[in-house]
C-alpha cells in the first residue's frame, strides 16, 4: 500500500504561517483538523514543539476502532500504568530523524503515564520481525511500529493479528489493509513532498536543464511515492527539465556521493539534482565539489527531510530548498490510539504536517529551533 496524495507540502511562506501557534487547535486546508505537538525531548525547543500534526480530512468515512479492527479486539486503557505499549524503531538513532522520532514517542508516553517498551532493528527487517514478536512475548498489548520496509513485516503483523494486538504504523506503510492488518498509517504525504520538490527545482532552473534523481531504498512506499510524485510533476509542468538519470543511493550519504560521482561522469551536462532524502543530498554535494563544480550555482539541488545540516545548506545557498519530513509522531500516535480505543476512530491515513525550508525562512528556522 502506498500513501495517497491527500494534500501538498507546506507552501514556501513565512514560518509563522506554516505553524499554528499557541495551545488551541487549528484547522488546515481540506478540512483537516490539527493539534499542536507536545514536548519531544531535551533537544526540542518550545518553537519546535509547536509543529502541527494534521489528521485525514473530515468526512472520509468512519474510522477504525477497537470494535472494528480485525473483527474486534479488547478495549484497553493505555494510560493505566499496567498496559504495555511496544514501540519498534526501524533504524539506528544515530540518524537525526530516528533520534527525534524515538524521543517524541518516548516523551509523549512518559507524559501520559504509558508503560512503554522499545526495540531498535538497526535497519534489519528480520530483526524487526523477531523484536516485535519478542515484545508480544513480553506482554505488549498494542504496538507502534516504524517499518524498516513496506513488504517485510508479514510474520510480525500476522503474529500480532492472531493475538488480537493492534499495530499502528508510523513514517512508512506496511503491506496489508488498514483496520484489518494494521490500524492506520501516520506519516508525511510523500507524494506531495515530491511535487513540491519538483516545483522548487523548476523555479530554480527556469524550467530547463538535465536532472539527476537519487532515489531511496527500493521496496518501501517512501521511495516509491517520492519518485512518482516528482516524475509526474516534472512531466506535467516542466517539459524543459529532462530526467537524464535516476539511480538508487539507498537513502545513504556514502552511496549518494558514489552514485553522484558516477552520474557526473556519465552525464556531464547535469544541471540539477533531486535527492529523495538529506543523506543522499549531502553525498551529492561532496561529489559535485569534487568534480570542481559549485552546488547551488552550477548544479541546483533540492532534497527532502529537513535535517539541520541540509537546512543550513539552504541558508548558505548550496541547496535550493529542503522539504521537512516531520519525525515528531508522539502526540499524534498516542492521540490516534486514544481515538481508537475511545470509539472516535482513526482514519486509514493520518498525515502529519511538514515544514518547507527555503532561502526565505531557513535561517529563521535554524535559530528558532524548528529543525531536528
Amino acid at each position: 500500500m502506498h500513501a495517497i496524495p491527500l494534500r501538498r507540502a507546506v507552501p514556501a511562506t513565512a514560518l509563522a504561517a506554516a505553524l499554528c501557534l499557541g495551545a488551541s487547535a487549528c484547522t488546515n486546508a481540506g478540512n483537516a483538523t490539527a493539534s499542536g505537538a507536545a514536548t519531544t525531548g531535551g533537544a526540542d525547543t518550545a518553537a519546535a514543539q509547536q509543529t502541527v500534526a494534521a489528521s485525514a480530512p473530515a468526512g472520509a468515512g468512519s474510522g477504525c476502532t477497537y470494535q472494528t479492527y480485525a473483527g474486534g479486539v479488547p478495549k484497553l486503557d493505555i494510560t493505566d500504568g499496567r498496559t504495555i505499549v511496544g514501540f519498534s524503531q526501524s533504524e539506528s538513532t544515530s540518524n537525526p530523524f530516528r533520534a527525534t522520532e524515538t524521543a517524541s514517542i518516548t516523551a509523549q508516553a512518559k507524559s501520559l503515564g504509558v508503560k512503554l517498551i522499545q526495540r531498535n532493528a538497526n535497519a534489519d527487517v528480520n530483526a524487526q520481525n523477531s523484536q516485535i514478536e519478542d515484545m508480544i512475548a513480553q506482554g505488549a498489548k498494542v504496538l507502534i511500529v516504524a517499518p524498516e520496509n513496506s513488504a517485510g513485516l508479514g510474520p510480525a503483523l500476522a503474529e500480532a493479528k492472531a493475538r488480537k494486538i493492534p499495530v499502528l504504523t508510523i513514517d512508512r506503510t506496511a503491506n496489508g489493509t488498514a483496520c484489518t492488518d494494521f490500524v492506520a498509517f501516520i506519516g508525511s504525504n510523500f507524494y506531495g513532498q515530491a511535487q513540491t520538490a519538483a516545483d522548487d527545482l523548476g523555479a530554480a532552473t527556469g524550467g530547463k536543464g538535465q536532472v539527476a534523481v537519487l532515489s531511496g531504498t527500493p521496496g518501501n512506499n517512501v521511495s516509491t511515492d517520492r519518485t512518482n510524485g516528482f516524475n509526474a510533476e516534472i512531466a506535467a509542468k516542466y517539459p524543459g527539465l529532462k530526467v537524464v538519470a535516476s539511480q538508487t543511493a539507498n537513502f545513504d550519504e556514502t552511496d549518494g556521493q558514489t552514485v553522484m560521482e558516477q552520474l557526473l561522469q556519465s552525464h556531464p551536462g547535469i544541471t540539477a539534482v533531486y535527492a529523495e532524502n538529506d543523506e543522499m543530498a549531502l553525498g551529492a554535494i561532496q561529489a559535485i565539489k569534487s568534480a570542481g563544480k559549485t552546488p547551488g550555482k552550477d548544479i541546483k539541488i533540492v532534497s527532502i527531510d529537513g535535517t539541520q545540516q541540509c537546512v543550513q545548506d539552504v541558508a548558505d545557498g548550496q541547496l535550493v530548498a529542503d522539504i521537512e519530513t516531520n519525525p515528531r509522531f508522539g502526540p499524534l500516535a498516542f492521540q490516534s490510539l486514544t481515538d481508537f480505543y475511545g470509539g472516535t476512530g482513526v482514519q486509514p491515513k493520518v498525515i502529519i504536517k511538514d515544514n518547507h525550508f527555503t532561502p526565505a525562512n531557513a535561517a529563521q528556522a535554524l535559530s528558532g529551533g524548528l529543525v531536528y
